[in-house]
């Protein structure tokens, strides 16, 4: 192999290949790459480290990995770059380990993987493999959530540039600028072969995490639960149809939502299924993850245990 290629090292079967972002968060890429060397030798752990250079690349690094039989492939960044290692991993027997460097990092938070490096190094290197869930959507995999409506307009709405200017504070100004103009749109959701439901709603999510951080009232640190924590492993999409009739509907639901009392409120619809089809008149911008992915409709499944993943023991 030519001496440029990232691959050239090994035996990589006792290797971790460490796919580094260095666009996610707002982190200093060299001094976290120095950090994140010195975490892993402190272990004993052989690495190779790779920064990602485009969108999706990180897919085709874990894939490659996977090809050449790396021990296992770590994410270092957040919920995107997470998915993608995931849609490279998908299928195969070479396990994900995560490092949280994102702005949210909704995924670590589920797993209970530590926020700080050190600690998310030791599970990476010490953990216990496990299955995980992934959604689909066509050819790439989630680990989170995708969605149409409020949300993805948050998510397009929250620039790069912003991020790394302002970390989480761009999501609060995208949620409240996105909040002003918020119209319901008419939905039609399909939830494995029931009958479709049509509603107005603002927003639909399709979670593969029991957990997540409200957009509608940011910066307060509400959990949005559609569904009991342990269900990133239940090989089922929690699906959540949010329709408030006004603005002062909003606490309400994010309170129901929040302590899982989704029964009898036609505001807010909890759905569980295998696969999810999310289609709008007029179409409307979807996310997975967090990036923006089109407009609807929005056609996700399930894929019960489709990557393994290092959690702490």
């Amino acid at each position: 192999m030519e001496a440029s290629d990232p691959f050239a090292a090994g035996p990589y079967a006792d290797r971790i290949l460490v796919l580094l972002n260095p666009n996610a968060g707002q982190e200093d890429p060299v001094r976290l790459r120095r950090e994140l060397g010195g975490a892993f030798a402190a272990r004993h752990a052989s690495v190779d480290l790779v920064e990602t250079q485009y969108a999706g690349h990180a897919t085709e690094l874990a894939w490659r990995a996977a090809e050449l039989g790396y021990r296992a492939v770590c994410a270092v960044g957040g919920d995107g770059t997470l998915a993608e290692v995931a849609s490279g991993l998908a299928g195969t027997q070479v396990p994900m380990a995560l490092i949280p460097r994102g702005t949210g990092n909704q995924v670590a938070h589920n797993l209970l993987i530590p926020d700080d490096l050190e600690g998310a190094v030791r599970v990476a290197v010490q953990g216990v493999a496990q299955p995980m869930d992934l959604g689909q959507i066509g050819d790439r995999s989630f680990a989170l959530v995708a969605g149409a409506g409020y949300d993805a307009a948050v998510m397009t709405a929250a620039t790069r540039p912003m991020k790394e200017r302002w970390g989480f504070a761009a999501y609060v100004f995208a949620a409240v600028k996105e909040a002003l103009a918020a119209q319901p749109v008419r939905f039609r959701v399909t939830a494995d072969d029931n009958p479709p439901i049509e509603v107005d709603a603002v927003t639909v999510l399709i979670a593969n995490m029991g957990e997540l951080f409200t957009a509608f009232l940011p910066g307060l640190s509400v959990p949005l639960a559609p569904a009991p924590t342990d269900s990133w492993h239940d090989g089922l999409l929690e699906v959540l149809i949010v329709a408030p009739r006004g603005v002062h509907d909003v606490p309400n639901l994010v309170w129901r939502a929040a302590t899982r009392r989704f029964a009898g409120d036609q505001r807010l619809v909890h759905l569980q299924a295998r696969r999810v089809m999310v289609e709008s008149d007029p179409p409307i911008a979807t996310q997975v993850d967090g990036d923006p992915a089109g407009t609807t409709p929005l056609i996700a499944t399930t894929f019960p245990g489709g990557v393994r993943i290092m959690m702490p023991e």
